[in-house]
């Protein structure tokens, strides 16, 4: 049972417990790590993302599962957690990315967007009736000075990784990459370590049908189409790769 104290901070976002936590946003961390995965790594020229996205019933189309998203044919997104608040985000990112186009005349940089989506996340953690966002992100892509890959939480903090995961499994998964990865990775090498380290956090074998993979370099996002990723699957030494 909750403490009554710990019950009334329970009831809002805004208000701060008297050991400085925010519980609404805590228990939304935990609704991430109930999500199906997502990995994201920056190799040397190129972001990589894979997603592992499970159908509730086998009656479900596994292509109408989402977990990548293309922002604005640059940058990408990979998310965990709740799907519709991470499309939500998604949404926001591709309007931000849009309005800075027009507003400039040029495409926005990945750190722009990326501190744009976590701004409208922490929006939420600080005003009353809303509740915090129950999806992390990874938002990445190659701009003029390299690849770049950022995670968002549900506080709304971003920080930029060479590898990272959010989701179910994600602590196995994160211990795979520090053990693997290695600077100056190419894409297909990176590509490889993402689905490998995805499978370290599933609790079955990877499909082709389950997986979601996209590749981020220089000449814009590209999502894999299943038998591409079957064929990824088979590079990785993955063998469930139907």
């Amino acid at each position: 049972m909750q403490s009554s104290d710990q019950q009334a901070y329970d009831r809002g976002v805004t208000v701060f417990s008297p050991d400085g936590r925010l519980y609404q946003v805590e228990y939304a961390r935990e609704a991430v790590k109930r999500g199906s995965p997502a990995v994201g790594v920056a190799a040397a020229d190129a972001v990589v993302f894979a997603a592992h996205g499970r159908p509730r019933s086998p009656l479900m189309e596994p292509d109408s599962i989402e977990k990548v998203h293309d922002l604005d044919g640059r940058l990408g997104v990979a998310s965990a957690g709740h799907v519709a608040d991470a499309r939500r985000l998604v949404d926001y990112g591709r309007q931000f990315a849009q309005r800075e186009r027009l507003r400039y005349g040029e495409a926005p940089a990945v750190e722009p967007v990326a501190k744009a989506v976590a701004d409208q996340i922490q929006e939420s953690t600080q005003s009353g009736g809303t509740r915090p966002f129950g999806a992390a992100l990874l938002v990445g892509g190659v701009v003029d000075d390299g690849p770049h890959l950022y995670e968002i939480d549900p506080s709304g903090t971003p920080a930029e990784w060479r590898a990272t995961a959010v989701g179910d499994g994600s602590e196995a998964i994160r211990s795979h990459l520090e053990a693997e990865y290695a600077t100056g990775l190419d894409a297909d090498a990176g590509l490889s370590l993402a689905l490998s380290a995805l499978e370290e956090g599933a609790d079955e074998e990877l499909t082709a049908l389950e997986v979601d993979v996209a590749v981020l370099d220089e000449s814009g996002f590209e999502a894999f189409d299943r038998d591409r990723r079957a064929t990824a699957l088979d590079d990785a030494d993955l063998s469930a790769a139907s």
